[in-house]
């Protein structure tokens, strides 16, 4: 069984290792995930969850928060909420300018009483880090101050020592709640640390449950097997998860390693991180996920979903199980056919747009993945459609962007309902970030697409792929991107395996779907021009996509399920 590591932190806090750093700490150590959880900042997860891809290593997002309870400092994590919702991160900056107003008054009492720690120096020597006690004492240490980074809190900047400075904190069940306002699982750390006694603890576990608390961390590097039971036996008593992780800060906290703690006598199973991830997306082991193509699939020929698969759908959900619509249409583009086909209270929804670069949670209106095509490989797939004689278009936030309107454009607009910017020469203009795909479409010259195909193929060999999703459209998106990329890293996400997971598709850029989903299934009005899509599934389907085709296929699958 893997091990995962809970409570990991990273240079933005009191680490020494940048995030990325810890990403290639965590493959080396053979550890699957790791939650990085730095002191009052979200700002290192966007740079390890980049980092992490491709790697087997899977970053969660987490924080750890410093809070006040009867005079004692009490840390609560949190981990999954919304960290890219401004609300969130007004309310990290609050507390950051907490820390700052607290820090720079311990700098002025320690130079004041002849011990130089100037505030200028030490975050000059800790650049976009949030500076904590951590920092002090390794600044102390360097400068020669102290002896030892242990002197230095031991007799001045510890909790009851004379240049120690308390900040103005939150209490415990504060910090619970707004962990779960912005859908986060909020979680009590290292509990035996805070030298409570039982029934002291006890009395604030029952507090922040109340309060919407989820777990406690009782696999803990400093903790013996036998104080771990204790905190098992209360994490029962209260109907609270079970957390770990080491408190891994590298060389902060020296002979502590990421994952195994000290002396390797920690190990956090990964059927913790599952449990974890089974409260926070309210699923069971026994959820099935249905990755679902659009057009040719799901939709029938006028782009709306039949009475009959809708009701499939309805009883799909009903059993607990989960829909993916998965299509190379852009979020955008998707959200339309959503609201065209009544999906807008669908539950447990998610959005899988432009083939697989792009994925969305109705559920919390929020994207959970985007991966963009670099801008240089934009200019140089313009140039490539240009030598090939292919029109090209690209996307924004609003809709389609292209460097001027062509019968293409027309064609393309008779289904997808979107606006239009028009560019000029330069294509990435119309983009105020790097776009999930780029679509070239030739009307009557089949012969021109596949050679710009093959061309992409050959010169942004691991930047881009190129696969079609019909006969007139060639769909370009990252080499990290794809549908059969995107059942793998939602099936993770919602810790399921993906043998708990099936899809349907009828095209070209569906087979990796197939391929990878525990059963694939081919519409059988796709294998009639494209027999390898028949190759790729486990099933083909008797009736097309305007004869409900997927019916008998989902009610077989419930029946089986025994729902």
């Amino acid at each position: 069984m893997h091990a995962v590591d809970l409570h990991v932190h990273s240079t933005f806090s009191d680490g020494t290792l940048t995030p990325a750093e810890l990403v290639a700490h965590a493959r080396d150590l053979g550890l699957s995930a790791f939650a990085l959880t730095d002191h009052d900042t979200t700002d290192g997860i966007e740079e390890a969850q980049r980092a992490a891809r491709g790697t087997g290593v899977e970053v969660i997002p987490g924080i750890e928060f410093s809070t006040e309870y009867h005079g004692r400092d009490i840390h609560v994590l949190g981990y999954y909420f919304r960290c890219d919702s401004p609300g969130f991160q007004e309310r990290i900056h609050e507390f950051a300018d907490a820390r700052d107003l607290r820090n720079r008054k311990m700098c002025r009492l320690l130079c004041e009483a002849g011990l130089p720690v100037p505030y200028e120096g030490l975050t000059a020597e800790n650049p976009g880090a949030v500076i904590t006690r951590a920092h002090f004492a390794a600044y102390m240490e360097a400068h020669g101050i102290v002896k030892s980074r242990a002197e230095a809190f031991d007799r001045y900047i510890g909790d009851h020592c004379k240049y120690f400075v308390p900040r103005a904190k939150i209490s415990p069940a504060m910090a619970v709640r707004f962990i779960r306002e912005f859908g986060g699982a909020a979680v009590l750390a290292h509990p035996l640390q805070y030298q409570m006694g039982k029934e002291a603890l006890s009395s604030l576990v029952a507090e922040m449950k109340e309060a919407g608390m989820c777990g406690l961390e009782c696999i803990y590097s400093k903790y013996s097997p036998a104080e771990t039971e204790e905190l098992r036996r209360l994490a029962e008593a209260h109907g609270l998860l079970v957390t770990g992780g080491s408190d891994f800060h590298g060389a902060n906290k020296r002979d502590l390693e990421m994952g195994t703690g000290y002396c390797g006598k920690l190990f956090v199973p990964e059927t913790v991180l599952l449990a974890l991830k089974h409260h926070v997306f309210h699923i069971s082991p026994e959820t099935k996920l249905f990755f679902a193509d659009l057009d040719g699939t799901l939709l029938n020929s006028e782009k709306h979903i039949s009475p009959a698969t809708r009701d499939a759908l309805n009883h799909w959900a009903a059993a607990g199980n989960r829909l993916v619509l998965s299509s190379g249409r852009t979020l955008f583009d998707m959200q339309m056919v959503r609201q065209d086909n009544l999906l807008q209270d669908f539950p447990g929804l998610y959005l899988c747009a432009c083939n697989g670069a792009e994925l969305y949670d109705c559920g919390s209106e929020a994207v959970i993945f985007h991966e963009g095509l670099p801008f240089d490989a934009v200019r140089k797939i313009v140039q490539l459609a240009d030598e090939c004689g292919v029109y090209i278009q690209s996307y924004n936030e609003a809709g389609i962007v292209a460097r001027s309107a062509e019968k293409e454009t027309e064609f393309y607009q008779r289904w997808h309902r979107m606006p239009l910017c028009v560019t000029g020469p330069d294509l990435s203009s119309g983009m105020s970030q790097e776009p999930c795909k780029c679509l070239a479409i030739a009307l009557n010259a089949p012969e021109k697409l596949e050679r710009l195909r093959r061309r992409v193929s050959d010169e942004l060999a691991g930047t881009a792929s190129a696969f079609y999703s019909n006969q007139w459209y060639l769909e370009i998106v990252s080499v990290h991107a794809g549908k059969g990329a995107a059942v793998q890293r939602i099936c993770r996400m919602l810790g399921l395996p993906v043998s708990s997971s099936i899809a349907a598709g009828d095209s070209e850029n569906d087979i990796s779907m197939l391929r990878e989903a525990g059963l694939g299934i081919a519409m059988c009005n796709g294998i009639k021009e494209l027999p390898e899509l028949a190759a790729a599934a486990d099933i083909i389907t008797r009736d097309d996509n305007d004869h409900d085709g997927l019916v008998p296929v989902l009610e077989a699958r419930m029946d089986r399920a025994g729902a």
